[in-house]
């Protein structure tokens, strides 16, 4: 295994360079390779989405944990950064499609390398359900209209979950649409989508700061009147609000074979993603807390949407809400691309059923048109087997992320035994230009045990049986349950599912 990357002509095309680079993996080059800097950090940054994400779950964390749950926002970045340094590492030794599968397989042999991919596209097919169901929240706010099932448009309501399963079927026929059509279109649109996210962050947290009725000290508040008992129990619940968040900055990695230069790109958006996030998010968290018209049940029960309604009106509070929609919109898109990328790649490896069919790209488009449909169908089928079920939001949303930090570890737990054996060895690695990739160096040991521990204690707290949690009603007790067992069926389908006795290519390490 050797140390460097290999260096085509100074002279050559980047793209060519990028193509022959992928050539020493023994993969074509069949994907449009035009994705620049800003589309390769819009890509994790869409899938992490803020605006989405915090505005369905700031009820959770502040129901649990009252003002002071800010401070699991900080934790959990801390925790998700040592692994994204992580990532950062390997994708700049590994610049191929299907990040996680590809990772995992190549610091851990076969087996773990496809239950890294599997768990990841499980967890992505789950997850673009859970951001489609988002729009339920928003746009019956916007117009009446958009409530066609029922007449109660609350997500925990029997008609608001068959309302929410009807919207978010249209929103994955739509993107279904957008990444059969090609990279190029979903670029443009994701790039649209995502920047009109960052001026809303922006215009959220301006709005709530020039609105404040309290100091910043309002984060050493642990409790909401009658909640304070046993507070570090309550303080660890709350940082599933985060926990659910910061997810996907790898997405950079998923279209690795789609961006120029992505050797010296991915590590660099991978971490940046993360952090704009983490920034934007931490901001809106504490401005919300400080603008929020009372620090009560009202809150837990309103979340963020309540807190801007009262500082921005009914006019102004719609015209977020449809920039909200359009984060939803783009973090779907965002999702369904990766989970396209990650099932080509494997499919490519013969890893998969139909594997010939899900692996076919269209030369035209330069897009694996296969894999988007079938993802866009299975995510439908979710939404359709969970009509009338109130309790769909908190579900999906918490499976999803256990299986998405399970894949995350298939990928530095492996890591961390090969550091133990020399990895990386050798000298510096370059890319096509000679520039140095981005390493750790002799931190990694240190991130890497770090980054491992943060993983499965984050997996134990996702998992844990709560009703509060799972089954706030008390409707379905076996819900409580969804994480161990999802885990279980998981593992288990995926044994059933593993392809034996086929063949498939070793993996090359070239560059490593």
């Amino acid at each position: 295994m050797t140390s460097t990357a290999i260096k085509p002509s100074a002279e050559e095309p980047k793209p060519s360079g990028d193509a022959d680079d992928l050539s020493e993996f023994g993969y074509d080059q069949q994907l449009h390779r035009s994705l620049g800097k800003f589309a390769s950090f819009a890509a994790g940054f869409s899938f992490v989405s803020i605006l989405t994400t915090i505005f369905q779950l700031f009820g959770l964390g502040f129901g649990f944990g009252g003002p002071a749950f800010f401070w699991t926002w900080p934790i959990v970045y801390a925790g998700q950064f040592l692994v994204a340094l992580c990532f950062a590492e390997i994708a700049a030794r590994y610049p191929i499609s299907g990040a996680i599968y590809q990772w995992s397989r190549r610091m851990g042999g076969e087996v773990i390398g496809w239950f890294g991919g599997w768990f990841m596209m499980i967890a992505q097919i789950v997850t673009a359900s859970a951001a489609a169901i988002a729009l339920q929240v928003v746009l019956p706010s916007v117009w009446s209209g958009f409530q066609i099932i029922g007449d109660d448009p609350t997500l925990t309501s029997t008609s608001g979950a068959a309302n929410a399963v009807l919207l978010g079927s249209i929103l994955l026929v739509i993107v279904t649409a957008i990444n059969c059509v090609g990279i190029s279109w979903m670029s443009r649109i994701n790039n649209i989508g995502v920047t009109c996210e960052l001026v809303g962050v922006v215009a959220v947290v301006l709005a709530l700061f020039t609105h404040a009725q309290r100091g910043p000290d309002v984060v050493f508040d642990t409790g909401i009147p009658g909640q304070q008992p046993g507070y570090i129990w309550a303080f660890i619940v709350s940082g599933l609000m985060a926990a659910y968040v910061m997810v996907g900055f790898g997405s950079a990695g998923e279209l690795a074979e789609e961006t120029r230069n992505p050797r010296r790109v991915a590590p660099r958006t991978i971490r940046l993603a993360l952090t704009v996030s983490a920034i934007g998010g931490g901001l809106m968290l504490l401005g919300a807390l400080m603008a929020a018209p009372t620090l009560d049940e009202q809150l837990a029960t309103g979340g963020l949407p309540y807190v801007l309604d009262s500082v921005l009106g009914s006019f102004w509070g719609k015209v977020l809400l449809c920039d909200v929609a359009v984060a939803i919109f783009i973090c779907t898109l965002a999702i369904q691309t990766a989970c396209s990328r990650l099932m080509f790649s494997m499919a490519r490896d013969g890893r998969l059923p139909f594997s010939k069919t899900l692996s076919h790209v269209n030369s035209r488009t330069g897009t694996p048109i296969a894999p988007a449909v079938l993802i866009g169908v299975l995510c439908v089928a979710i939404l359709v087997v969970n009509v009338g079920n109130s309790a769909i939001f908190a579900t999906l949303a918490s499976v999803c992320i256990i299986l998405i930090y399970l894949a995350y570890l298939a990928v530095t737990g492996p890591m961390l035994y090969r550091r133990f054996q020399g990895w990386p060895s050798g000298g510096v690695a370059v890319d096509a230009e000679g520039k140095k990739l981005f390493s750790l160096g002799r931190l990694g040991i240190v991130v890497n045990i770090l980054a491992v521990l943060y993983g499965a204690l984050m997996v134990v707290n996702l998992s844990w049986p709560r009703a509060e949690v799972f089954d706030p009603a008390g409707e379905m007790p076996i819900l409580r349950w969804a994480g161990p067992i999802c885990i279980a069926v998981t593992v288990l389908v995926g044994i059933a599912c593993y392809p034996r006795g086929k063949e498939h290519p070793k993996p090359v390490t070239v560059g490593a």
